[in-house]
């Protein structure tokens, strides 16, 4: 196994799968708005239009669902590679189609890889990294997501000067190159540790932990040998109470966590701002008409201002993140989100009017008011930065962390459907609903936001600074998470088991090795592999 640099740098390069998002956000938002693909497409509009966009949410859906079986059977990395596979196999359809049904069969693809690399890279790197630098491993996907589509922007923008269909064609086929890129890189990083652990791959758990904890792998330092020890009687405990994954999902212990991953990402999808992302062009023409004199390469640039925004508002969520906390940083975000939300709305009620011309993508527009054109697309803007900075990482941060090693995968594939399922509704009926109820949607989308906050407030628990296997104690220490914003009392279980390790490394690891031969007596197999101790012992320091 070659050693990358460190935790950063690997989760770096995975977020890699985040920027296979991102490129599917923008792959569609500016070459919509050109004649060329309007031309070769039949100018597909309302629900046609929805369809060809939401194909790739559809396909995400079930790689999603698959994403629990691939992640368990093959390891978190090499279903990321699969994915991977999969990706270039979409794009290639989708550069080359012939018309709409090759397109959709082309995105469904894409996809399926989509909805595996959402699911599977937050578990990979919730997995990798230290409890205290977690969230900011995490929040490194949502950035490559927002980096993702400044990148495939401005190839669009770029493409949109051409003269023939590479209008559209040229920018789709690029998108292969993260994905081989990923794929190849992937065969040089370890794999998850916990996903060892449950292969009774004891070594390797030892190996990887001490190469990505400490800069000369040492594989007897205190905090790897806790960590270690940590997750070993985890997996012995989830051991002793096996049950059907699925039925213990939804058992009474975990159906609450189960509901609040599920919820989190459908929230995320109903704060509106993914379909502003999906289809800004379309809102900012809405926002700044002139049905006279269009200015196309005006809209391409303020919608690429505004995915600059996004994309810079997600640093502050790496930098933060495991400082402010989950819940917080979800409460300031969707009410943050709402007002901006309820602002685009009222402006568009106030000087919107209805579209002289017929056959457009909006059928309410602003004509002649530049002041309010300007409001609605800044509020686009802040809207976006708010939820880069709160509800962006924090949907995939979260469902990643709150399960136990045994159902993780699972659980996160469920909770990750679902935000693939509520993003196909959105995206499929989006074009139609900016032709019907017009401005109302951003009043829709702003009660959802309000809806989320009281959610949040009552029913979402702190998990900044705890490891994953501290995440029971945090369900069920039986306070009321709306007394408090920091939620539960934070304990240093791992520190202190460092410090043991550390003052009397040679007793502990005679206790690892009783423990070890107690239990191969009691199941009376000589030379059994246990899952209390390692296949062979830990040198002292």
């Amino acid at each position: 196994m070659v050693r990358l640099l460190n935790v950063y740098s690997i989760s770096a390069f995975v977020s890699l799968g985040g920027v296979l998002y991102g490129f599917d956000i923008a792959s569609i938002s500016d070459i919509i708005g050109t004649a060329h693909y309007r031309n070769f497409y039949g100018n597909p509009l309302g629900i046609h239009q929805g369809v060809i966009t939401a194909a790739i949410a559809g396909g995400s859906f079930v790689g999603a669902l698959c994403s629990s079986v691939l992640g368990d059977w093959l390891s978190r990395k090499v279903a990321i590679q699969l994915g991977t596979i999969l990706w270039c196999i979409g794009s290639s359809l989708q550069a080359a189609s012939t018309g709409v049904p090759m397109l959709i069969i082309g995105r469904i693809f894409s996809g399926l890889c989509v909805g595996l690399t959402s699911s599977l890279v937050p578990i990979y790197l919730a997995e990798i990294a230290p409890r205290k630098i977690r969230g900011r491993t995490v929040a490194f996907q949502h950035f490559a997501t927002g980096l993702g589509t400044v990148i495939q922007y401005f190839i669009q923008y770029g493409c949109s000067f051409l003269h023939t269909n590479a209008v559209f064609r040229l920018p789709w086929a690029i998108q292969i190159v993260p994905a081989i890129v990923l794929f190849i890189g992937l065969f040089w990083l370890p794999p998850s540790p916990r996903w060892l652990a449950s292969k009774d791959r004891w070594d390797m758990v030892l190996q990887v932990l001490a190469s990505l904890r400490t800069p000369n792998c040492d594989i007897n330092h205190p905090l790897v040998l806790a960590e270690y020890k940590e997750i070993e009687e985890q997996i012995k405990l989830e051991r002793e109470n096996a049950m059907n994954s699925y039925r213990e999902l939804f058992s009474t212990k975990m159906r609450r966590r189960l509901f609040l991953g599920m919820a989190t990402q459908a929230l995320s999808q109903l704060s509106g701002v993914i379909q502003l992302l999906y289809y800004i062009v379309y809102v900012l023409r809405a926002a700044n008409y002139h049905p006279l004199n269009p200015n196309p390469t005006r809209t391409l640039i303020a919608a690429a201002i505004m995915y600059i925004v996004f994309t810079v508002g997600t640093i502050p969520s790496i930098i933060w993140t495991d400082q402010w906390g989950r819940r917080s940083s979800l409460l300031v975000g969707a009410l943050s989100v709402a007002f901006w939300m309820y602002l685009i709305g009222v402006i568009m009620a106030r000087f919107g009017e209805p579209n002289p011309v017929p056959n457009q993508p909006s059928t309410w527009v602003i004509i002649a008011h530049p002041a309010a054109s300007g409001a609605v697309q800044a509020s686009c803007y802040l809207a976006a930065a708010a939820f880069a900075m709160s509800w962006g990482p924090i949907e995939w941060l979260y469902p990643a962390e709150i399960f136990p090693l045994r159902i993780r995968a699972t659980a996160v594939s469920l909770s990750t459907a679902i935000n693939w399922a509520t993003n196909f509704v959105l995206a499929l009926a989006m074009p139609s609903l900016l032709r019907s109820i017009q401005w109302r949607v951003y009043i829709i989308f702003g009660s959802f936001n309000i809806g989320a906050f009281i959610y949040v407030f009552f029913w979402v628990p702190e998990t900044k600074q705890r490891t994953l296997e501290e995440m029971d104690e945090v369900f069920e220490h039986g306070e009321p998470v709306w007394r408090s914003f920091t939620g539960v009392p934070r304990t240093n279980r791992l520190d202190v088991l460092a410090h043991e390790f550390e003052i009397g490394i040679r007793s502990i690891h005679r206790i690892i090795y009783v423990e070890m031969h107690n239990d191969v007596e009691r199941n009376g197999v000589r030379g059994r592999q246990s899952t209390v101790g390692p296949r062979r012992s830990v040198t002292s320091m």
